[in-house]
């Protein structure tokens, strides 16, 4: 099957050059597509092939999201907690570990068809997620799958594991990760933070993600509580003990945040093959701080932590708080906005190939070249641009409109879950 783009100014994605061009897009996850200037008129196409005119609008590689929590979908325009957090560690304890330990399995289905529903319309066909609900545990990472499967969302996921809630929850963790990761189901061996983690679950999970060959997705240094509880705890900040134990040696791991790095820490990092995940609106919402990458910016991509589904908003954010931070450039935001592809691509997950594309119609009030295309990137192109999504060479948005779901009975079962969910609240 072979979707055809007539019609189109085709933005490589790597070195922005411009084609005005047809494009042919072939279906799957490892299909390619190809330039071409021909094609085969409506007698002479393939069943299951069509064509969209996309008459002059700009083509390019679709978006991924380097780090997400589903669950938190329901959390929009909740009630207020009981108490109002006055740090980091009463924010978790007040608003995001009372919502996770109330989730079920109806309502993490729910979060996950309407999260997937809103990354496909902010252009974002690939997702890597970092989910919690200690008291729904079993099955809840294929419950997400199937989520994001029926909606034609790529994805890269792993249950949240700590020892806040003992011992037997920690061992559903992980048993759930090991059935899950068995599978074949691409994904992480997932840990809350160091300081929620201790020695027999860092070391149990570190030997997991051997078994599976994948790597850690777990939070680093968020905020200075995670530094204080490790030095006090082990004598040691908190990517020293991730060395120590072995945890930097697995190349396909996630670390988010780490913002409060010490100099041997950001050195233990760079000679590593890790890949660290910025979330800036998350830490300027949790008032946390804000990192300075420097010399790690290579191994960087970007998330959203939960805040929303657009990548683009995300990327944005980020290169205007790095302005005062780390005086950062076009080249080095957007670098960081599409390392995601390269990161999927070096663990050998399918679903991010060249046939994932989206068609912006962009009404730029200036020529947008090759040679000017990050000034658009960071001051002009937004989601409300993103016209029609293809994912594996097939259509999940058209005209605005998602194709795979009816997104109104989604989000009216999602509207229900949320009002369920905060009656436990």
């Amino acid at each position: 099957m072979t979707l055809y783009l007539k019609d189109a100014k085709f933005i490589d994605w790597q070195n922005f050059k411009i084609s005005s061009t047809d494009l042919a897009v072939e279906a799957g996850p490892t299909g390619s597509i190809s330039l071409s200037s021909r094609i085969p008129g409506v007698d002479a196409l393939a069943s299951g092939d069509s064509v969209i005119d996309c008459q002059g609008k700009y083509v390019t590689k679709a978006f991924g999201c380097g780090h997400h929590h589903i669950y938190s979908t329901l959390a929009r325009g909740m009630p207020a907690p009981r108490s109002i957090p006055t740090n980091f560690p009463e924010i978790l304890e007040y608003v995001w570990w009372h919502i996770d330990k109330r989730l079920d399995l109806e309502m993490i289905e729910a979060s996950a068809l309407a999260s997937a529903i809103y990354c496909a319309k902010s252009g974002v066909t690939f997702c890597i997620d970092h989910h919690a609900s200690p008291f729904a545990i079993d099955g809840s990472l294929e419950i997400i799958a199937k989520a994001f499967d029926r909606v034609g969302i790529s994805h890269m996921l792993c249950y949240e594991m700590s020892d806040r809630d003992g011992e037997k929850i920690r061992e559903q963790g992980l048993a759930e990760t090991d059935a899950f990761l068995a599978s074949g189901r691409p994904g992480h061996v997932g840990l809350h933070a160091s300081f929620t983690v201790g020695e027999k679950l860092l070391s149990d999970s570190i030997a997991l993600a051997k078994k599976h060959e994948t790597g850690l997705h777990i939070h680093v240094a968020e905020d200075k509580s995670d530094q204080a509880h490790s030095e006090a705890t082990y004598g040691k900040r908190v990517v020293e003990r991730l060395h120590d134990t072995g945890a930097l040696e697995l190349s396909k791991s996630i670390l988010g945040h780490c913002i409060h790095l010490s100099d041997n820490e950001r050195k233990l990092l760079k000679n590593s093959k890790v890949t660290i995940v910025q979330n800036v609106e998350s830490n300027q919402n949790n008032n946390v701080g804000l990192g300075s990458y420097g010399e790690l910016a290579d191994q960087m991509m970007l998330g959203v932590d939960g805040m929303h589904c657009d990548m683009l908003r995300s990327a944005k954010a980020a290169f205007l708080s790095g302005q005062a931070t780390e005086g950062i450039g076009f080249d080095t935001i957007y670098n960081r906005f599409r390392n995601v592809h390269r990161y999927i691509e070096s663990t050998g997950t399918a679903g991010d190939g060249d046939n994932n594309l989206v068609i912006l119609d962009y009404d730029a009030p200036t020529e947008l070249t090759q040679d000017n295309f990050l000034g658009h990137f960071v001051y002009g192109i937004d989601a409300r641009h993103v016209e029609t999504v293809i994912a594996k060479g097939k259509l999940l948005v058209e005209n605005r409109k998602i194709t795979t779901v009816d997104e109104k009975e989604v989000l009216q079962h999602a509207r229900e879950m949320g009002r369920k969910l905060w009656s436990k609240l």
